[in-house]
């Protein structure tokens, strides 16, 4: 049997707000060994860990990410209330500084950190890419940037030789084509879009992740089809389960 690596999903994002030091944390105790978060810019180019480009549902406030100063931003909370009401009502929007921070007392933790299409529009991937690896550089031999935009992507490997993740958005021959163009370390695919099929990811030399999933049998069902790492807002739950909890960091 094929046991995958677990990836915490914005941190333990099914218990915690995601995004927050708090669901990273909780990750981290829970024994994740790789945590994977979003990055959008405030309007004074402020890298932050947030999946929308609309604070809304995170945080209740409509504004648009890149209208915000980062100053603005420490008023606002992300605590999810219409999953959690208001038992996060104090969490704050954690800057990547903050976590790389965090990240420097688990040094056994591997980090994703996805660069969000809207921001690299707003403010240029290439201004982006380089200010995520400035500010991970304590991390740097543990980080690895994700993305859908293979162009920025393409940048990350040829300017700073850093390991890259790309994410398909739609499954088939332009993807497969694209991926062997890229030669990406790792694969990045919502599980519900592989075609029906014993052994249906592509073979190279990357490492494939596959998201979201919060059940430990189809997790190893999808190892055994070839998936290295499957990625989950459950982390704790999942390494509750036997054959899963031999990839507790933790020990």
């Amino acid at each position: 049997m094929e046991i995958p690596f677990l990836v915490a999903h914005r941190g333990y994002a099914s218990r915690y707000p995601e995004n927050t030091l708090s669901a990273v944390e909780a990750a981290l105790k829970a024994g994740a060994c790789y945590i994977e978060i979003d990055i959008q810019m405030t309007s004074d180019g402020e890298p932050v860990l947030l999946h929308d480009d609309n604070l809304l549902r995170t945080t209740g406030h409509p504004e648009n990410i890149h209208n915000i100063t980062a100053e603005q931003l420490s008023s606002f909370y992300a605590s999810e209330t219409d999953r959690f009401g208001d038992t996060f009502s104090d969490e704050p929007v954690p800057t990547l500084l903050q976590l790389v921070e965090l990240l420097l007392q688990w040094p056994q933790v591997t980090i994703f950190v996805e660069l969000k299409e809207e921001s690299m529009e707003q403010f240029g991937a290439y201004m982006v890419v380089d200010l995520v690896m400035k500010i991970l550089a304590p991390v740097r031999d543990r980080a690895v940037l994700i993305s859908y935009d293979d162009a920025a992507l393409r940048y990350v490997h040829i300017n700073h030789s850093a390991p890259i993740g790309w994410v398909i958005r739609e499954w088939g021959e332009t993807a497969l084509q694209h991926a062997q163009s890229l030669s990406p370390d790792y694969l990045f695919c919502n599980y519900k879009k592989l075609p029906k099929g014993k052994s249906p990811m592509w073979s190279g030399d990357w490492q494939w992740c596959l998201y979201e999933i919060t059940d430990p049998v189809l997790a190893l069902e999808l190892a055994n089809k070839g998936a290295a790492m499957i990625e989950t807002m459950a982390i704790g739950d999942m390494l509750q389960h036997p054959e899963l909890a031999k990839r507790n960091c933790l020990g």
